[in-house]
Parts: structure tokens; sequence; C-alpha cells
């Protein structure tokens, strides 16, 4: 008996002989593969329409002396009343720009952090797969009949990501400094439920961003010989670290900035009293 020899044309497409099998069903997968990019798309969907949501809302995001992260660093004429130590509780719509200005000011500061996830390598998986299903999971057909990649507008603004990143450390710093303030109340210095609430954002954000790709080759990329970088390697090391959870960091921290201007909102509009513990 002789061996069936394939063709080139076989060979490169993968087959020893006979023609490729017609699978018409989507995918094989016996397994509930639509769970994960459900859930996804869910949680983002809640997440992009409460935001817009608040940002729109222009109101109700200041309790002295706690400020919303997705009003901060504060453009409106509040923050004066906020310096001062002013019990303010409602928010102004005029600005600081003028009384021209009646956009509210969290259209302009979310910018940044909405360019820094949009871009994040994680995120993209998460609503290229959720969303776009491009794929919506492994070994499952997408429906999308051309692949473009990222070489074209809009997805090559994803190469903006590093930027995105310098511009999201200064706002880690800024809502730091939120949450050192958040304990600075009208009588002197003390502890509320939204100083807690405050503090833990700032450091779910630090990780967040500490753990990003970007920022573990911007540490440790472009060196040939850690030996001669001590310093440089330990700091690669350890953002390595954080970087094998940026997945759990991105969640916990887009879930908990929400719930923290959620808290914010509520105490400022006089649905929750914020709790002092001292």
């Amino acid at each position: 008996m002789t061996a069936t020899t394939a063709s080139p044309e076989q060979q490169e497409q993968g087959w020893r002989s006979g023609p490729r099998a017609a699978i018409q069903a989507r995918t094989l997968r016996k397994d509930r593969w639509w769970a994960e990019p459900t859930i996804t798309g869910v949680v983002l969907v809640s997440f992009i329409a409460y935001s817009t949501w608040a940002a729109f809302k222009n109101a109700d995001y200041y309790a002295h002396p706690y400020l919303s992260p997705f009003y901060s660093p504060c453009l409106a004429t509040i923050c004066e009343s906020a310096r001062a130590g002013s019990q303010v509780v409602h928010a102004p719509t005029v600005g600081l720009f003028g009384p021209w200005w009646v956009i509210s000011p969290a259209i302009i500061v979310l910018i940044v952090p909405l360019g820094f996830r949009m871009s994040c390598y994680y995120y993209r998986k998460a609503y290229y797969r959720a969303l776009w299903q491009s794929p919506p999971a492994c070994a499952v057909a997408e429906p999308h009949k051309r692949y473009r990649g990222e070489s074209r507008f809009p997805l090559i603004l994803h190469n903006a990501h590093r930027y995105f990143f310098y511009l999201g450390l200064l706002f880690n710093g800024i809502l730091t400094w939120d949450a050192i303030e958040g304990f600075h109340f009208s009588n002197g210095w003390g502890m509320g439920f939204g100083s807690l609430m405050l503090t833990v954002n700032a450091i779910l954000l630090w990780t967040y961003s500490l753990s990003c790709h970007s920022c573990r080759h911007i540490v440790g990329g472009r060196l040939k010989h850690f030996s001669r970088h001590p310093l440089r390697f330990k700091a690669w090391g350890f953002v390595s670290k954080l970087n094998a959870h940026h997945m759990r960091f991105a969640w916990v921290s887009l879930i908990f900035v929400a719930l923290t201007d959620l808290y914010v909102r509520l105490v400022a509009s006089g649905w929750v009293h914020d709790p002092r513990f001292f």
C-alpha cells in the first residue's frame, strides 16, 4: 500500500487528505462559555450607565470633607468653599471657567481615567469579548468577517495607553490628597466612614495603576542586564507580582470607585448619615 501524499495546497490548509469537515455550529464547546463574557458585559455596561449619569448629574458630589473621585480634581466653584472648610453639600452648576461654563466638570475630569481604562490591555480583552464579540471566547467563532487589528482608527488610539498611564499617576496623587483631606473636618482631624472609603479607593487605584503592563515595561523594559540595575530589577520584580493580579485589581478598583462616588452622593444628598469614629 502506498502512502497518500497531500498536495501543497492541502498541507498549507492543514489537511492530510480529503476535504475539510463543514462545521455549521459556532462552536463545539459544551461548557457555559457564554457566562463569563455575559457577566463582563453586564458589569461594564452597568458601570458606563452609572458613571454617565453621575457625570451629568452635576450635583451632590461634595459633602465636606468628602469629594467624589468622579469630580476630582474639583473644577467647580464649590472648591473655594471646600478650602475654607464650609459645610456645603450641594454643588453649583457654574465652574471655575466662568458663568458661561454650564457643563458638568466631571465630563473633563473623567477623560483621563476613561482613556486609561479603555486602552488598558486587560480591559481591551474584556470589552472585545463581552461587547464586540471579537471573539466572545476561545474556540468560538466571531460574527465579524474581517479582522483589522488595532492599526486603524479608532482602535489605533490604544497606542496612547502609556501616556494615559502617566496622567493617571497624577490623578492618583490628587485622589490620595483627597483621601487625606477626608480626615480633615471642620472641627479638626478625625475619621468617618467616608474617610475610609476615600482611602481604600486611592489604594485600589494605585494597585491597579502599578500592576499595569505598561508600568512593568517602563520599570524593567529595555534592560539587557538586570545585574547592572539592581534597583530597577527590584522594582520590576515588585511590579511583576502585582501584574499577576492585574485583572483582579482592574475589577475591584472599577467597582469600588463607583461605590465611593455613590456613598459621597448619598451623604451629600442627605440620604445617608456619615458615621464618625472620632
